[in-house]
């Protein structure tokens, strides 16, 4: 099986679970580490699948490796190839294939409940699943929908949560948050985090009943990597 490949464009935005998910799986992947300089590959027929992860950058940024990771996504589009977008790594997905990011009427920060839009497409998806379920949100922009894609979540302060266009997932919120991974994102933030507010949750808020909270988000997780890995080429 060819492996897949996940871009990182922050340390502290690496594969999180989603890397723990294929290791047990005995899924072969590798990571370009954006942030230290490695090159975003030209042709995408060598992986299996592509998986962009979040960052603290807009899309919107005139930097050469957004484009180099926008035009990959295009090609690998075209050649019906799975990709999976985490909040930065949707709003790629979205840009790349014709819809446009924004910033969101307001900052969305910590857990909050997401729910399934009503179409054939997210009873697929989210089988199993409660109607609304929590999961963590960490982002000021927002994505709209490309032609062709299908709406699959949305949440009280956010339109577009999640689409499904062809074989590919892009997700505004996080599903691939581990208790370490918030710990060293609430340190690293600390001096950008805006003031709490209804949309926004204080540090203490999102710490709180946290080991449950991951164990939730894990088995939500487990449903959205399953159903995506079914597009791969194996």
């Amino acid at each position: 099986m060819k492996s897949i490949l996940i871009f990182r464009h922050i340390a502290c935005e690496g594969p999180g679970y989603l890397g723990d998910y294929l290791t047990s799986r005995d899924i072969p992947f590798n990571t370009i580490r954006v942030d230290k300089g490695e090159d975003v590959p030209e042709d995408p027929t060598a992986y299996s699948g592509l998986v962009f992860m979040g960052g603290p950058m807009s899309v919107n940024e005139p930097v050469p490796w957004i484009e180099k990771e926008l035009k990959l996504i295009c090609k690998a589009y075209q050649e019906n190839m799975p990709i999976l977008g985490h909040c930065l790594g949707g709003q790629l997905i979205s840009k790349a294939l014709g819809g446009e990011i924004t910033l969101n009427p307001v900052t969305e920060m910590g857990w909050y409940p997401v729910r399934g839009v009503e179409n054939s497409c997210s009873d697929d998806w989210l089988k199993g699943l409660p109607e609304q379920f929590e999961v963590f949100h960490w982002h000021g922009e927002t994505f709209s929908l490309p032609d062709d894609a299908i709406p699959l979540l949305q949440s009280e302060f956010c339109k577009n949560q999640a689409f499904v266009i062809g074989n590919s997932l892009a997700l505004q919120c996080h599903v691939e948050m581990k208790i370490n991974t918030i710990q060293e994102w609430l340190e690293f933030y600390e001096n950008e985090m805006p003031k709490p507010s209804s949309s926004v949750q204080s540090r203490e808020q999102m710490l709180e009943n946290l080991q449950e909270r991951i164990r939730s988000s894990k088995t939500i997780a487990d449903v959205l990597y399953t159903k995506w890995l079914e597009g791969l080429d194996r």
